[in-house]
């Protein structure tokens, strides 16, 4: 049995990084006796669980490629909440390019992320491929009317540089852009946002622009809590806590939003107004987890997407792989008011 509730998260607006910022799960862990540990803050030799997700006290809020590539690859994990934030997707062109739309984009060089060490750490490649996709529907194109040409990335990402190094890592292929190697990128995020303005390139689809939520489905977007089966199973009260403490932070956040938009700063490694391009002024009121039927059909999107694109060693059940009653008991605790504050 573990005695460390373990916690790890990508570096964007979530109710748990946040109840994590304002110690709250460190308070979950301590009333349960358990230590708490972040892989951030690991050394080397935990920081692959971030993707493998086989340390039996980990909970992981991250992501979607690593968490479905890890279940595909038989990691015994359960998906216990779905977050979904809109963090500026674009397809990005240099300053002095004539595309200004999706059937523009016919013909061109797209830059896409070469393959990692394995299929959870090519999160960056499943990024910019299924960004493409998303975004050439709206021009009656598909990946077939493109020529994609891979552009350089970590082959071995690990958590701690992952968000040391974020500056870099959400630059995949400016450099290629900027020196005409490719046509056309795809970015996301805060940093990304600054990133395009500091060299001056345009954006020539804005994938946030319309109302199709299955257009904007990607490696952020559902983002799914993932846990270890062992703890649901040992400890179901601390995954209840870690949930209630979850919720209650976005019950604060929706109040806050200057107070969360300082935490992002830090976690996202960007500046204010990254952080306001990328995720608007009204982010901070959908922060609660669900796992209503519209996420779990949008994480379903992405798993055939990256099954179709050999992202996942197999395919797998999406129902069967989520476990409802933690949430549901963590809104029964929060709904009662007894979260410990």
């Amino acid at each position: 049995m573990t005695d460390t509730l373990w916690y790890t998260r990508c570096p964007v607006p979530t109710a748990s990084g946040l109840a994590h910022s304002l110690g709250w799960l460190d308070e979950t862990a301590a009333g349960s006796g358990l230590k708490f540990g972040v892989l951030q803050d690991a050394g080397p030799e935990l920081a692959g669980f971030h993707f493998s997700h086989q340390l039996s006290g980990l909970v992981r809020e991250g992501g979607n490629v690593p968490a479905l590539a890890a279940r595909a690859q038989g990691s015994p994990t359960r998906l216990i909440g779905l977050t979904w934030i809109d963090e500026a997707q674009a397809i990005l062109v240099g300053p002095q390019s004539q595309v200004a739309s999706a059937a523009d984009l016919a013909g061109l060089r797209i830059g896409v992320p070469a393959w990692a060490q394995d299929q959870a750490r090519s999160f960056p490649r499943a990024m910019a491929l299924h960004g493409f996709a998303n975004a050439l529907r709206p021009g009656g194109l598909t990946l077939a009317d493109v020529r994609v040409v891979e552009v350089g990335v970590e082959r071995d990402p690990q958590v701690r540089t992952e968000i040391q190094e974020r500056r870099r890592s959400v630059t995949w292929g400016v450099e290629e852009l900027l020196d005409g190697t490719v046509d056309a990128i795809y970015v996301k995020g805060a940093r990304a946002q600054e990133v395009a303005r500091e060299h001056g390139l345009r954006v020539a689809v804005d994938l946030d622009a319309g109302d199709s939520k299955r257009l904007r489905v990607n490696n952020g977007t559902p983002r799914p809590i993932t846990v270890h089966q062992e703890l649901l199973d040992t400890r179901p009260e601390v995954v209840v806590g870690f949930l209630a403490q979850s919720l209650r932070a976005a019950d604060w956040a929706a109040g806050d939003l200057d107070g969360v938009r300082t935490v992002l700063q830090r976690e996202t490694l960007s500046g204010p107004e990254g952080v306001v391009a990328a995720y608007g002024a009204e982010f901070h009121r959908g922060l609660h987890p669900s796992l209503s039927e519209e996420r779990i059909d949008l994480l379903g999107v992405q798993k055939q997407f990256l099954y179709t694109h050999g992202f996942l060693a197999a395919d797998f059940d999406l129902e069967s792989w989520v476990a409802p009653e933690p949430l549901a008991q963590a809104r029964a605790l929060v709904a009662a008011g007894t979260v410990a504050a």
